[in-house]
């Protein structure tokens, strides 16, 4: 296939980028009147239109529209059973996060939900959102589990996420986020049910090749540090890398954890102290902001403008969970980003397509216009220059999304 009289072209790269960290967050590579051909589902060519080759295959003509790789969205909850709307409510008549949480609600009312619910169930409301997030451009996944919190439940999740990403087009990595909260059959053993995560749900995850990563939720009131460092220990043992809630809240020692353990990413740091920010500098573990979670739960936003002049890397993804983040938008996080965050359009498309692909491991797959990667990319509408994503905030402005140089159409 040949793209011809492609406006822009964003964020062509030659091969073997890893990710990109502080000023150079502020560069995105862009060649206008621009042509791309795609083979066997891979970017095979690309260049001005004066270069453009002859073609026998199918030809789009993209003029006015420009190209950028599909979003990569390294930090999501997409399988899940039911909604929490009523939490919401909750929350807008004065009720906090920790109350909700400690009357039932939250991520324990989630699991109660998903228990009930069969894994062919869960498997079409899972598909459904994922349809919709790639039909906003999201070209790779990371998906957790941590709403079952039996080993039945959490084994059904990830079931489902072994199931999606076999039926869909777009790379998905599965994380195991069994210690997300402590069920109230332990509420008085902590202990006992990390014990069951690492010698009784761990194995079997490995023995079927069920997960990529293993996380926990780092917080005042949910794990401790020490419980962090046991369960990112166990996971090595079992050949999964690790990718950590911390800092959502409370700043504990998380990140530090995480660097001391080679975490991949440290996902939330909506509160950061300069220790945290030192910690991470030179390191490869990759800072993910969440800005969506910040908005639907008005809480501060990662200082992502202090962080990228400190030279640190920074990644954007959705959250998308029924709790704190029911949206799965990465157009809206890239806005917020921008708008919340101080981030220029173009720290935050790095953010959310190189960076975001780095965070799950798919740099060399996704995440930039490079020749030989997946063909994985969004045709926008007809717009002026790649700052109006960001700054038209109401829509996505998106033509149409590719996957595999396959044209994605879903019915809803």
């Amino acid at each position: 296939m040949l793209i011809k009289n492609i406006k822009q072209l964003i964020q062509v790269r030659e091969p073997g980028i890893r990710f990109l960290s502080g000023i150079e967050m502020k560069t995105l590579p862009t060649i206008e009147n621009a042509f791309l051909t795609i083979k066997d589902g891979k970017i095979d060519s690309y260049g001005e239109m004066k270069d453009c080759p002859s073609y026998d295959g199918g030809t789009i003509d993209a003029t006015g529209k420009m190209i950028l790789p599909s979003w990569c969205d390294s930090h999501t909850h997409i399988v899940y059973a039911g909604n929490r709307e009523g939490e919401f409510v909750d929350r807008i008549n004065g009720k906090t996060y920790k109350e909700i949480a400690d009357n039932g609600g939250g991520i324990v009312n989630s699991a109660k939900k998903l228990q009930a619910t069969s894994e062919e169930d869960l498997y079409e409301q899972s598909r459904k959102r994922l349809e919709e997030v790639i039909q906003m451009g999201t070209g790779a996944v990371e998906i957790k589990s941590g709403y079952g919190l039996t080993k039945d439940a959490e084994l059904k999740m990830l079931r489902v996420i072994k199931r999606l990403n076999k039926e869909y087009d777009l790379p998905i990595k599965a994380t195991f986020l069994g210690a997300h909260a402590v069920p109230g059959e332990y509420k008085d053993d902590k202990s006992g049910y990390l014990n069951m995560l690492i010698n009784d749900v761990l194995p079997e995850i490995a023995d079927e090749g069920l997960a990529d990563y293993i996380d926990i939720f780092c917080e005042t009131g949910y794990f401790t540090v020490e419980d962090t460092e046991l369960i990112m220990a166990a996971g090595k043992a079992h050949g999964l890398i690790s990718k950590i809630h911390v800092n959502q809240f409370t700043t504990i020692g998380g990140v530090q954890a995480g660097v001391k353990h080679g975490a991949l990413s440290v996902d939330h740091l909506e509160v950061m102290n300069q220790e945290d920010i030192e910690v991470l500098k030179g390191t490869d573990t990759m800072p993910v902001a969440l800005p969506s979670c910040s908005y639907f739960l008005s809480i501060p936003y990662t200082p992502a403008r202090e962080m990228i002049d400190a030279g640190l890397p920074i990644a954007l993804a959705t959250d998308y969970n029924p709790g704190s983040t029911p949206s799965g938008n990465m157009n809206f996080v890239v806005s917020t980003a921008c708008i919340k965050m101080k981030m220029t359009p173009e720290e935050a498309i790095n953010a959310a397509t190189i960076n975001g692909a780095y965070a799950m491991g798919l740099e060399n797959e996704v995440g930039s216009i490079t020749i030989g990667k997946k063909a994985n990319f969004i045709i926008t509408e007809a717009v002026n220059s790649y700052g109006f994503l960001p700054y038209s905030f109401g829509r996505d402005h998106i033509d149409s999304v590719y996957l595999d140089g396959k044209r994605q159409v879903f019915d809803f």
